[in-house]
């Protein structure tokens, strides 16, 4: 079943930006995952509140999310991204 990794990012710094995006779609696509989505929220109901950027990342599994997630490349550049954001993430599974 289809996953979706959905973090919620509101920036404090850019400086970890260039050294995460230069090794973040390598790891993603090690673990069959793919980028689907990554913009500023629009909120179509109630009044959620809104972080500066939303990322979808498509997994072909939740085990995939969840071993790219635990991944021990990803200790590292999860340390980079949370230097310079606030950061939470959700998996759901379609």
């Amino acid at each position: 079943m289809t996953a979706y990794a959905i973090g919620f990012a509101t920036l404090r710094s850019t400086e970890w930006q260039q050294e995460y995006g230069a090794h973040m779609p390598a790891l993603t696509a090690k673990h069959g995952g793919k980028l689907v989505a990554r913009s500023a929220p629009k909120a179509l109901e109630g009044s959620p509140p809104q972080p500066e950027a939303v990322v979808v990342i498509e997994f072909p599994s939740a085990a995939q999310a969840q071993a790219w997630y635990d991944d021990p490349e990803h200790t590292r550049l999860k340390a980079l991204r949370q230097s310079g954001a606030d950061f939470s993430m959700l998996l759901v599974g379609a």
